[in-house]
């Protein structure tokens, strides 16, 4: 048993099993998730309260014919179709980092890949791809096309096969990280201002307001979570970016989830130091198609 202040986890996702009330936690869970070490795989916990947790137990470890061998982050699951499919970022030398799709039957796991290779572009730097089903029912991905290659973070959507295999159409951009007003540059290794767009996901209102939740910087460096409205209600926007942030306090690369009886929770890891993050659970309700943190 492992209590919620003592779990090292990045970019927390929860996936709750209504009919055995259980939640499953997913995220990126190598401690050495940084640099050209080599990768392990992820691992996930399992809670009935989200404050003391079972496990690590083994999502996914890759075989000796994968691709990628570091920078294993940010794992989502999502339930689709005759499934559990799993959109997590990887990279290797020669290769740009991408999401690719790997699947499962179970929540459980073990997951396997699903698509050939990642689903993102192959000359971009990708990261943090999400799963949006539209109203006519058709997958999309969406996702980070990376700082390091552009300056100004960005962040995309792209139509997916049915079978999540592959993508099924051109990228859609949504927008970059410095049109919202709460975003602040870093500094990269280089002594570059550049913007950093991290972690989208998406969720719909009771009245059907369709939110993005994202995560880049504000002053001095501080991680945060802000949101962005469809004005059109559809995936390809336009996008309107509140005018502050949801959560700073150096917390961010979050979602949402609703509890057992129903209560609205956020989830995002702080801090946004290596080795040192955690998962925090923040009670949140919808007022005026907002989010408000309880």
């Amino acid at each position: 048993m492992v209590k919620r202040q003592d779990l090292y986890i990045r970019d927390p996702f929860i996936v709750p099993d209504y009919s055995n009330k259980r939640y499953y936690l997913f995220g990126t869970t190598d401690r050495n998730c940084w640099g050209d070490e080599k990768a392990t795989g992820f691992d996930y916990y399992i809670s009935q309260n989200l404050e003391n947790f079972d496990g690590p137990f083994k999502a996914f470890r890759p075989d000796k014919n994968f691709w990628a061998d570091m920078n294993f982050w940010a794992p989502e699951v999502h339930k689709y179709k005759d499934g559990y499919y799993m959109f997590a970022t990887f990279i290797a030398n020669g290769i740009k980092r991408g999401t690719q799709i790997l699947y499962s039957p179970e929540i459980s796991g073990p997951y396997k890949p699903h698509s050939p290779q990642a689903v993102t572009p192959e000359n971009w730097m990708c990261l943090d791809g999400t799963l949006f089903v539209d109203e006519e029912d058709k997958p999309w991905i969406i996702y980070c096309h990376e700082w390091v290659d552009t300056g100004d973070g960005e962040i995309y959507a792209q139509k997916l096969s049915d079978d999540l295999k592959s993508t099924a159409g051109k990228p859609v951009l949504l927008f970059k990280a410095s049109e919202a007003p709460w975003t602040r540059s870093i500094k990269s290794k280089e002594g570059k201002d550049v913007y950093v767009t991290d972690g989208p996901y998406l969720y719909k209102s009771s009245n059907n307001v369709l939110i993005l939740l994202w995560s880049s910087f504000v002053e001095k460096r501080s991680y945060a979570l802000g949101l962005a409205f469809s004005s059109s209600g559809e995936i390809t926007g336009p996008w309107v970016h509140d005018r502050k942030v949801l959560i700073t306090g150096d917390a961010g690369h979050g979602m949402v989830f609703k509890t057992f009886d129903g209560q609205l929770m956020l989830t995002v890891h702080t801090p946004n130091r290596p080795g040192e993050e955690r998962p925090i659970f923040i009670k949140a309700r919808e007022e005026k198609d907002r989010f408000i943190l309880e």
